[in-house]
């Protein structure tokens, strides 16, 4: 869709320092021949750029008459965009880490008087996309990451596929967190899933002392077949999901015919919201309570939700009894 109207005006004007005045191919000085502008869209609004561009005047240089921007410019925005590069991290941000919709970005930044479009933050995120996958395929910084460690543990990590859909698999490392290959595969048999092993054992310039993975068949081959000699553990989530199964689905059980003894609560809660004075406000607050502990669900098995829900709701009874009792009422 068309831009339907004019560009807002620039909040602020900044001149930036120009390029070192030295060619850094022939060593003569240039001079600056010219002035550029351009407007960027950032999280403080927008902002006008004044770039200095020198240029070298060596007939026979190489880099003669070819523009040297100030270098401060790529610290802001990246070539042949509107947008700076906060704008840029505050999206990827939102998407990633606070897991927000383009429409949810869209409007968090029109609250802050950002003027872009939603499809501005679809291309924001893609520019984000990029930017990320340089920074993690940048070969020479993984080499010095490991070098550095000594030694190195990895993690494969997918899903199995369905007929006809790719599935990414990653190898990651462990110590340093860092994704060493991602490719996308079209089934996850054993010689798929050894050729990752043996892609990424080639370019790794220290050894491998150790294996993470789920409990997959064919994972357990390709280790086997590429890294003999590397122990191979069972990633401790899948480990500590099977090893509480029956605890959870006990507590599961116990939930259940918790929950039986306070379904009333809804439908006492709409007789009580006709009601006026602190007696109904107060047995209201108890209802509200109610519901809240039966969707306070924990993660398994690391924090049993009927355990919670059985604390929560004696808690709330022994709340109720107390308040019976002050008020000279036997307790119901």
């Amino acid at each position: 869709m068309a831009r339907n109207h004019k560009k807002p005006l620039a909040h602020q004007e900044r001149i930036l320092e120009p390029a070192a005045p030295a060619c850094l191919e022939c060593g003569r000085r240039m001079r600056i021949a010219y002035h550029s502008r351009r407007r960027l869209v950032t999280l403080d609004g927008s902002l006008d750029l004044v770039l200095p561009v020198r240029t070298c005047q060596n007939p026979v240089c190489r880099s003669c008459k070819r523009p040297v921007r100030p270098p401060e410019e790529g610290h802001l925005a990246l070539p042949q965009t509107e947008c700076g590069l906060d704008l840029v991290a505050f999206v990827g941000a939102c998407r990633y880490q606070q897991h927000r919709s383009v429409p949810e970005i869209h409007a968090r930044l029109k609250e802050g008087d950002v003027p872009v479009c939603e499809r501005t933050v679809t291309n924001l995120l893609c520019r984000y996309e990029e930017l990320v996958a340089l920074r993690l395929a940048d070969s020479d910084r993984l080499r010095r990451i490991l070098t550095a460690q000594g030694r190195a543990v990895l993690a494969l990590d997918g899903l199995q596929p369905d007929v006809g859909h790719e599935v990414l698999w990653l190898v990651r490392e462990l110590l340093s967190g860092e994704v060493l290959l991602a490719k996308s595969l079209l089934s996850a048999t054993t010689d798929d899933l050894a050729g990752l092993l043996r892609e990424v054992k080639k370019a790794l310039p220290v050894p491998v002392v150790g294996v993470v993975s789920d409990g997959q068949t064919t994972i357990r081959a390709a280790v086997a077949q590429e890294l003999p000699d590397a122990p191979h553990q069972l990633c401790q989530f899948h480990y500590l999901r099977e090893a509480a199964r029956p605890i959870y689905e006990a507590d599961r059980h116990a939930k259940k015919e918790l929950k039986k003894q306070v379904r009333g609560v809804r439908p006492l809660e709409r007789s009580l919201e006709a009601d006026e004075g602190p007696e109904a406000e107060a047995a209201l607050a108890y209802c509200q309570a109610v519901r809240s502990a039966l969707t306070d669900d924990g993660p398994p098995p690391l924090s049993a939700s009927g355990t919670r829900l059985r604390r929560r709701l004696q808690a709330i009874a022994a709340s109720v009894t107390a308040v019976q009792t002050k008020g000279g009422r036997s307790p119901d």
